[in-house]
């Protein structure tokens, strides 16, 4: 028994092996931000994307998929996620979200302790969800920790890139976490990255201190430039204060997170060429910070040149990563409606697709089929930003994926509403 157990569990780490596939006949969608192409052909070899397009020859041996009627896409990323951190609320035997109680806070490297085995990323794996950008919460300070850059593929391996960003809560939230004000909360911000220009220092370890010896470290390379530092705020006071760290360090690559309020400083966020993963949708005054909010808010930041993705941070409904696909075909309609501000296709896509992997610089390796990515593909039996809309087929890095999930089989018990016996559980 325990042999089985061991080859089972030895096989369950080894994911399926890629191959050379041809996805042909579809409506395919590059996710880059140009619009979707009719009877084209994306090419998989070797787990990465050879070409997608029209007029490209099929490589000898390759598994050919009929996609005639269906659309292919890239994968969706969920910008902001807690998916393999937290399971659900109100169990926090599966949440490590925030580690209020702990010395430290920058130094958190959270993708120590992600799980894919759990029922929520099987959920997301099967709405087409591919990528995530997994997110820490603040405890001790408004430092959250760093976050990383999971794939969602139904094997025991789930990092991309560990140490993705460092994560910071200023605004409201980040207020009663750095010291209960938001003065206290950039006066540490400040003394956290000067401490971090000069990690040798020995000046701010003390049992006064929020910000330990190896705190520091680990925002060191956020002053160098060498990790995206992503930082929570939402109205534009907190907006244009953020934006002035790049006078003092200009080599820090800032990205904005949630930026309610942006559309009204969104000259001065794209002349300071920093990025912002919004809130999709947010157009109600739920707190004092975000009385500007819009639903023209994505669309007028795109429009002055601001880099914008969408997550659902800050939609109070939950962390559903499935809705991305919905929030950006809103912002489609949007261009429809008199005195709002919107984007074509091809732009709202490129929201949850390549917009997010470029604000963390990692548009070279997902996001998107252009050459040489990550093949992440999904094939939906129509356009995947319409509601009625559903994949049929997931691949992540060229392996296809298992296409059920907890959900999915509850549907199927119960999709025949006739008199049966008791479900499987009270059998056993």
């Amino acid at each position: 028994m325990k042999a089985l157990l061991l080859a089972a569990t030895a096989f369950l780490a080894q994911p399926a092996a890629a191959e050379t596939i041809a996805i042909t006949g579809g409506t395919v969608a590059i996710g880059d931000g140009s619009q979707p192409i009719a009877n084209g052909t994306v090419v998989i070899v070797n787990g990465r994307i050879q070409a997608a397009g029209t007029g490209i020859a099929i490589p000898a041996g390759a598994r050919v998929i009929d996609a005639r009627g269906k659309w292919v896409s890239p994968g969706i990323i969920a910008a902001v996620s807690t998916l393999g951190l937290m399971e659900g609320y109100g169990m926090p035997e599966v949440n490590d979200t925030s580690a209020g109680k702990s010395p430290f806070s920058a130094a958190i490297d959270i993708s120590t302790s992600i799980n894919t085995m759990g029922q929520r990323v099987a959920d997301e794996r099967t709405d087409g969800i591919t990528r995530a950008f997994v997110f820490p919460a603040a405890g001790n300070t408004m430092f959250a920790g760093q976050g990383a850059v999971i794939d969602l593929g139904a094997d025991t391996d789930p990092i991309t890139r560990p140490r993705a960003f460092q994560y910071v809560e200023l605004g409201e939230d980040g207020a009663s976490s750095g010291g209960g004000s938001r003065p206290a909360a950039y006066v540490l911000l400040h003394a956290a990255l000067a401490a971090a220009a000069n990690p040798a220092s020995a000046e701010f370890v003390n049992k006064e201190s929020l910000i330990t010896r190896q705190d520091a470290l680990a925002l060191a390379p956020v002053i160098r430039g060498a990790m995206p530092l992503l930082v929570h705020v939402e109205r534009v006071a907190d907006i244009k204060a953020v934006l002035a760290l790049k006078t003092r360090y200009p080599a820090v690559r800032l990205v904005l997170v949630g930026a309610t309020e942006g559309w009204m400083v969104a000259d001065q966020i794209a002349v300071a060429k920093v990025p912002v993963i919004a809130a999709a949708l947010v157009d109600l005054p739920e707190k004092f910070e975000n009385l500007a909010a819009t639903q023209s808010n994505v669309g007028r930041m795109a429009k002055a040149g601001v880099e914008v993705a969408i997550s659902n941070a800050d939609i109070s409904e939950g962390p559903y990563e499935s809705y991305l696909t919905q929030y950006a075909g809103n912002l489609v309609a949007l261009t429809k409606m008199r005195g709002m501000q919107g984007l074509d296709w091809g732009a709202a896509f490129a929201t949850i697709t390549s917009k997010p992997a470029s604000t963390i610089g990692m548009d070279g390796e997902i996001g998107s089929l252009r050459a040489g990515r990550r093949a992440d593909v999904v094939i939906w039996d129509g356009d995947p930003l319409e509601l009625s809309s559903a994949p049929v087929s997931v691949f992540i890095d060229g392996v296809a994926q298992p296409m059920a999930s907890r959900r999915t089989k509850l549907r199927d018990r119960y999709l025949d509403p006739v008199e049966r016996a008791l479900p499987k559980a009270y059998d056993r």
